[in-house]
């Protein structure tokens, strides 16, 4: 009970906190000595003079935009809050944000200037009676009187926290920017690893797909094609590494750096198929596309949603071929990307109704990328007893339609 009673009154913050209300505290007493003096006037007529000017002084200096941010540093400095961004250090933007920081520099002075004289007309007496011709009578009273004041301390400091905190914090449009900012950065963090998976999954899965089969296969010019199949896929790979990159060191420089931070589009579908071929696999694919048709965005999601698709086949249905196809239908872009599922292919291919297939990442990637430019992803076992797996795409060609 005592440590509990105690650890506050010997806590720095507490300590940092008083500095703070006594500087509130010495402002109404320059300004107090300024005018309208204390020569010759009662306590009341000091008070009333004193007043109205430090109110109209505080309500001006709250007009300037930087004193609220002056106001925010110094207070996330020596109020010590438990978490930094409670109290804003952004200059006003509006009215309302003017209104707050007045409302604060009034509250933080008047706050002070109650602790200040508290300390000075109620310690002063308590010096005298513990020094005086009675001192051993009052001696007992002196720690509680320690104790009394201290936690006096205590609670004004918490106040003006919470004071802090309200008048000072983020505002509603702060807020909700903030919130912004945030949601934007997960976004974009997914967006990211959406990429590296795809990117970096493909070549991997068609880099084991060669050296496998060339082991199996020990035919030295199907070893040399191999090779080079694997060499460019990593080459590939390391370009979509670079530009992912250069995406999170958010460089402008880099970004600057034009083909390093181009992303392929629907125009480079021939080589991911030509790639998935020399993997093993017949690719029957048909794009149908008038040439600069599909904005931009759609073109990069659309190769990286046929990517995703052609890497889910080769993982598992190895060799057995694969039927692209990529048109513009009713103001749609639908792309289809169907494989027949092998005899070992897992539990897809023993139960055509068994849903997605292990590895389930790409597969809602997929459907994160249709979601965001506002179409839709489906994915399964073929409904016709075909025997096949299909992925199947819409995209509206008019983004947020």
């Amino acid at each position: 009970m005592l440590p509990r009673l105690l650890a506050p009154l010997v806590a720095g913050a507490t300590y940092a906190r008083l500095l703070h209300l006594l500087v509130g505290w010495i402002f109404a007493g320059v300004v107090l000595l300024v005018y309208p003096g204390t020569y010759q006037k009662s306590l009341g007529e000091i008070l009333a003079g004193a007043v109205w000017l430090d109110t109209v002084l505080l309500a001006l200096v709250a007009l300037i935009p930087a004193a609220r941010r002056a106001e925010g540093v110094q207070a996330r400095l020596l109020l010590v809050p438990d978490r930094e961004e409670d109290i804003a250090v952004e200059p006003s933007r509006t009215w309302a944000d003017r209104r707050r920081t007045a409302g604060w520099l009034i509250g933080r002075v008047v706050l002070g200037s109650v602790i200040g004289f508290a300390m000075v007309w109620g310690l002063t007496p308590a010096f005298n009676l513990l020094t005086g011709p009675h001192a051993l009578c009052y001696l007992p009273l002196a720690p509680a009187l320690a104790i009394g004041y201290g936690w006096l301390v205590v609670w004004a400091g918490r106040l003006q926290l919470v004071m802090a905190a309200r008048l000072l914090g983020p505002s509603p449009a702060e807020r909700l920017a903030d919130a912004e900012l945030r949601a934007e950065r997960l976004l974009e963090r997914n967006r990211l690893a959406r990429e590296l998976h795809d990117s970096i999954g493909h070549a991997l899965t068609v880099t084991v797909l060669q050296a496998g089969a060339a082991r199996e296969v020990g035919d030295p010019a199907f070893v040399a094609k191999a090779l080079e199949v694997i060499e460019e896929t990593g080459r590939q790979a390391m370009e979509d590494l670079e530009r992912t990159l250069v995406l999170l060191r958010e460089s402008p420089a880099g970004a600057a750096g034009g083909a390093a931070t181009e992303q392929p589009g629907v125009d480079q579908l021939p080589v991911l198929f030509d790639t998935a071929r020399a993997a093993g696999s017949q690719v029957e694919a048909l794009v149908d596309l008038s040439e600069g048709k599909l904005p931009g965005v759609l073109s990069r999601e659309s190769y990286r949603i046929v990517q995703e698709g052609v890497t889910n086949a080769l993982k598992y249905a190895p060799g057995e071929p694969i039927s692209i196809r990529i048109g513009v239908r009713g103001g749609q872009l639908e792309l289809r990307c169907a494989n027949a599922m092998s005899a070992g292919g897992g539990v897809a291919a023993r139960n055509p109704a068994a849903g997605a297939r292990k590895g389930g990442k790409g597969l809602r990637g997929i459907r994160e990328r249709a979601t965001l430019l506002g179409g839709e992803a489906t994915a399964g076992a073929s409904q016709d007893c075909s025997g096949e797996w299909v992925l199947h795409v819409r995209l509206p060609l008019r983004l947020g339609s």
